[in-house]
């Protein structure tokens, strides 16, 4: 069976956790080697750029666009994608994300990473809303079948539009098994930490709620004056209004915004915390709590969306919306 991957939205440093699921996922894939499956992968230059490793995986065929123009990567899908695929007589595509193309060749399977769009319309530009809210309802329903990273998910996809629930598929992310090759020791001096630290690796989209976490950061750091919060993860909207917060609260020198940083190194970062600090509204799966626990670093999440059931009673939860209960957990946690 001959399959082709539908890597044309991932703009790397853009999409975040079901930009690092699906690059595991093929990794994956390579390291099984199944017999009666032949895969191809479609992706953007900037894709073969970030993960040449990936790249030589498996045959792959690169658009010539940097994806940043969403407008030319949903044309290539439907002009170049469905060229290629019709070229090599693909028995089926993997859209790795939630939307069909009108113009395919082969039937196609989807990935629905969540209904964030849906669930929370006004972190969202009016644009993109309506694009999501016109093309995603006409993929779950055309789809020859429906792949969801979370039950969450699957309930949505299922209640809102209306899915036969047999073509609607959990399959949970999954993380690499723990890798040491940077120390925390190098990465306590590369990013100036301090002998303690709290990390909460997200863009700063509107939901990841840094917000929450800063305020209740400060009173941890009027207590304790060895305590470091470390923000990872590149910039989106609320980038701005954060520094400002930061600024506001006197926090400048005991918040870390370090920006995008090389994944071992987050790791590192991540696995030297005295916790996971993850105080996201929505999330359709949670990639870095699963990360946190796969390096024994113990988190503390919001109790909402998918969390729970990705954490399954192996974390403190706390309600996105105090706080107070959250500067408590991290002192507790210190103590």
């Amino acid at each position: 069976m001959r399959v082709g991957c539908n890597l044309l939205w991932l703009v790397p440093g853009r999409v975040g956790g079901s930009e690092e699921a699906t690059v595991a996922l093929l990794r994956a894939l390579a390291e099984q080697k199944p017999d009666d499956l032949h895969y191809t992968v479609y992706a953007l230059d900037d894709f073969g750029a970030e993960y040449p490793d990936v790249a030589k995986l498996f045959p792959t065929r690169l658009a010539a666009l940097t994806g940043r123009l969403k407008p030319l990567r949903v044309g290539a899908e439907n002009t170049w994608l469905a060229g290629e695929t019709k070229r090599a007589e693909l028995d089926l595509v993997h859209h790795m994300n939630a939307v069909l193309p009108l113009n395919r060749p082969a039937p196609g399977v989807i990935t629905v990473h969540d209904l964030q769009p849906f669930d929370m319309p006004e972190n969202f530009h009016p644009v993109k809303r309506r694009y999501v809210h016109t093309t995603v309802p006409r993929s779950v329903r055309k789809a020859a079948m429906v792949v969801t990273p979370s039950e969450f998910v699957r309930q949505g996809v299922i209640e809102r539009f209306g899915v036969d629930p047999e073509r609607v598929r959990t399959t949970r992310w999954g993380v690499d098994a723990p890798r040491t090759d940077v120390t925390v020791a190098e990465v306590q001096d590369r990013y100036g930490l301090s002998s303690r630290w709290f990390v909460f690796n997200a863009v700063t989209w509107p939901h990841k709620n840094h917000g929450l976490l800063v305020r209740a950061f400060a009173k941890v750091a009027a207590k304790e004056h060895d305590v470091t919060l470390v923000l990872t993860g590149g910039e989106a909207q609320q980038e701005e209004p954060l520094a400002g917060m930061i600024d506001r609260l006197g926090l400048r020198g005991r918040v870390r915004r370090t920006g995008r940083i090389p994944r071992d190194d987050m790791l590192a970062v991540l696995r030297g915390a005295t916790a996971l600090t993850f105080p996201s509204r929505y999330e359709g799966f949670g990639l870095p709590v699963l990360e946190a626990m796969s390096l024994g670093t113990p988190v503390v999440a919001a109790d909402t969306t998918a969390l729970p059931e990705v954490i399954g009673g192996a974390a403190r939860l706390e309600s996105p919306d105090d706080p107070d209960a959250w500067t408590d957990a991290m002192l507790e946690l210190l103590a």
